[in-house]
């Protein structure tokens, strides 16, 4: 089965093209390039756009412009290519490529996201729990170093691909597929323009 799966829901956009278990081609860039990735990952690959069996997309939290972006390409491809999807959790694939560790994305505002008993959270750095051999990966992590290095967290270098949440783990952890327009953005707080609306 041959899987495109992406995630435009941090500031770094991540693809990849994975038969079964086998990634084929992996990308980091940003959500602008998504579709020139692809592209690049299906012609790396050999493949065409007709030859993919299903997509994974993440679905955040994260930005809320870029969970759209993301969202919008999975349904624009679904309906051009009649592909079937699957969304996965930003989170749950972070965690996935760092096990034992927590994920923290940055959610600005001076709060993170973060999964908590496998649920996800929006809280401050601060509230995130810690005992002394915690490891925090994600641009969250990354961004409030000191103050989760001050609590006895570990945060891997600036450079550690842990903090990346890379797509060869949405495929892997893809569910049963189904209709890409029923699938729903992971938001955990209403967007800031609906916010100034009320």
């Amino acid at each position: 089965m041959l899987t495109l799966a992406f995630d435009t829901a941090t500031a770094v956009a991540t693809s990849a093209l994975v038969d079964e278990d086998e990634v084929l081609g992996e990308r980091v860039s940003r959500a602008q390039t998504l579709l020139e990735d692809v592209d690049a990952l299906l012609r790396q690959a050999g493949a065409h756009p007709s030859d993919l069996d299903r997509l994974a997309v993440g679905l955040g939290p994260g930005s809320f412009t870029g969970v759209r972006i993301g969202l919008a390409v999975a349904r624009g491809l679904a309906l051009s290519l009649d592909l079937p999807g699957s969304g996965v959790s930003t989170l749950a694939a972070l965690a996935a490529g760092a096990p034992g560790a927590l994920p923290v994305i940055d959610a600005k505002r001076r709060e993170v996201f973060t999964l908590l008993g496998g649920e996800p959270q929006v809280l401050a750095p601060q509230e995130l729990p810690l005992d002394g051999d915690t490891v925090c990966v994600g641009d969250g992590a990354r961004r409030y170093r000191s103050v989760l290095e001050e609590r006895g967290a570990i945060v891997p270098p600036e450079d550690d691909e842990r903090h990346v949440p890379r797509a060869r783990f949405h495929a892997a952890l893809a569910g049963d597929s189904g209709s890409v327009d029923e699938l729903e953005p992971l938001y955990l707080r209403v967007p800031d323009a609906d916010r100034n609306l009320r």
